[in-house]
């Protein structure tokens, strides 16, 4: 229990808070990013074949 306390209300907690939730975010941006792109790819490289 005092780790929570400490990680919720200390800087240094909330700065580790702070960079979980932006890592976090990132590999959330990056997934959906790159899945984008593959799916984009796929269907791009499908109308080529067709052609």
């Amino acid at each position: 229990m005092h780790a929570l306390r400490d990680f919720f209300t200390t800087d240094y907690g909330l700065l580790s808070a702070a960079v979980i939730a932006i890592t976090l975010g990132m590999g959330v941006f990056y997934a959906r990013y790159f899945a984008r792109h593959i799916r984009e790819d796929s269907e791009a490289a499908a109308r080529a074949a067709r052609h």
